[in-house]
């Protein structure tokens, strides 16, 4: 058993304020306990916001150069930690142990990335249509901010958050995901190795109904990052509004994968299995839904099959092991029960659709990878997120078809096509109501460069990574001089 850890505010390390704790279980072995961790209260959060505005002035006061300073040393620190951190989101997350460092890998990268575009935080000069006026605008932080981040990607996505919420001259205060809060202590433990100056970043633990309740309502917030369901973002945008909060929220998606006869089905199919069993499915841009033109149809089918047929399901810590665990009980609970739904609205389950059982699975939340066929568009499971290991496949007539129930969704993060015809892979781009599209590429792909972001109920506000992801965390102020 691991010792109780605690929240660090202002440089400290404290207890939640009623003692009251949080039990967090390995979703492999829910025998083990991998840590006990604060069940923090509302006070707590405040502490914590408390502290980030003390150290705002000391911290939005040092230059950018010095700001990023800190930040590469606490790269360096994750590089060279890297296979332990890789350690605890498998044992945190369940995901096999590859999969966790190719996202510390990534995170290494989106942070790397951000340093960079904060050094490059260029204001705008102007002409004046006045004689003798000097015009321009400059770049500032808002202040105090609060990070929400989720159990999928519990260290990459608060390396691309708060990495340039602080570049920018911000102080924060994450929540992590009560489901991987270890994992993010992680991520902290590198800014403090780094030599962070207390109060500009605070972690706190705690229930998104008492911490992130007080990270969305408290007047000192000027702006929230959030990643996580749906519905909980649109009670955050809610709440933000009445304090004047800016809000980024990348939140659920449906992505589809369209091919077309003409594509090469062989490269096609593993890229549709890829992105829909990687880490149990349970990536935001996981492909959940294959919408394939009929005369490729039977063909895909078999395809995707035998790719599926070759996961080997099994604790994320065993390298035989080419599909880990889902996140916890309540994760198993929801995707079975979308699984007995498909059955009775009438999908064939062609492969999976089980939780796994015997000595290696009985005290762990493991789950077939699960293909259903002969799924139409009006079927709950295609239709709504399941954020688990389950594909539903969709044949369609033709092109101009699959493109209509592609976007039939309320939601609209990530879809690809497959195809070789140009015209068609064009128009696709330009009809796909998505804010990331792709052509011959599975739906999870992205790079920090360019922003990440989702359009219709999957995002909302500036979207994270690239140039966005910095513009979020500041203001613009114009400058007239007249000399």
């Amino acid at each position: 058993m691991q010792s109780e850890l605690k929240n660090y505010i202002s440089g400290k390390w404290t207890a939640s304020s009623n003692g009251k704790t949080l039990v967090h279980r390995n979703p492999a072995n829910l025998e083990e306990i991998t840590g006990i961790w604060p069940a923090s209260t509302r006070e707590d959060a405040s502490k914590a916001i408390e502290a980030a505005q003390k150290a705002f002035p000391m911290w939005s006061g040092l230059t950018v150069y010095k700001r990023a300073e800190y930040i590469k040393k606490a790269i360096s620190a994750i590089v060279r930690e890297r296979e332990k951190i890789a350690g605890v989101i498998t044992l945190e997350n369940g995901k096999t142990y590859p999969e966790s460092l190719a996202e510390v890998d990534s995170a290494i990268r989106e942070m790397d990335y951000q340093v960079n575009e904060g050094l490059r935080m260029f204001g705008q000069i102007a002409p004046s249509a006045t004689e003798g006026v000097f015009a321009y605008s400059k770049r500032f932080p808002l202040g105090v901010v609060s990070i929400i981040s989720p159990w999928n990607f519990p260290f990459n996505v608060p390396g691309r958050k708060v990495t340039p919420a602080l570049i920018a001259g911000n102080t924060c205060v994450l929540k992590p995901s009560s489901l991987t809060p270890q994992t993010g202590l992680k991520f902290v433990e590198a800014f403090i190795e780094a030599g962070l100056p207390e109060g500009v970043l605070n972690f706190v633990t705690g229930a998104g109904s008492t911490v992130g309740e007080e990270l969305i309502t408290n007047p000192a917030i000027k702006a929230i990052s959030f990643t996580g369901s749906t519905g909980v973002g649109r009670g955050i945008h809610e709440k933000a509004a009445k304090i004047l909060a800016k809000t980024q929220l990348e939140m659920g998606g449906k992505n589809p994968a369209v091919v077309l006869a003409d594509a090469d089905l062989v490269q096609a199919a593993k890229a549709v299995v890829t992105a829909t069993f990687a880490c149990a499915g349970q990536w935001c841009t996981s492909t959940s839904r294959l919408i394939v033109v009929k005369e490729a149809a039977e063909k895909m089918k078999e395809l995707i099959l035998a790719e599926v047929q070759k996961y080997v399901v099994g604790n994320g810590m065993n390298p035989a092991s080419t599909m880990g665990t889902v996140c916890g009980t309540e994760q198993v609970k929801n995707i079975l029960n979308y699984i007995e739904i498909g059955k009775r609205e009438g999908a064939t389950l062609a492969f999976g659709g089980e939780r796994l059982q015997g000595s290696e699975y009985e005290n762990g939340c493991f789950i077939q990878p699960t293909v259903f066929t002969n799924v139409t568009p009006d079927m709950t499971i295609a239709r709504e997120e399941i954020f688990g290991p389950v594909l539903s496949v969709i044949e369609v007539e033709n092109f101009d078809e699959a493109v209509k129930i592609a976007n039939d969704v309320p939601f609209g993060l990530a879809s690809s096509i497959f195809t070789t015809n140009l015209n068609k892979a064009m128009t696709f781009m330009e009809k796909a109501d998505v804010g990331l599209a792709h052509v011959n590429i599975m739906t999870a792909h992205k790079e920090p460069q360019l922003s990440f972001g989702g359009v219709k109920e999957s995002g909302f506000g500036l979207p994270e990574a690239g140039s966005t992801g910095i513009e979020f965390f500041t203001r613009h102020k114009t400058v007239y001089i007249k000399y």
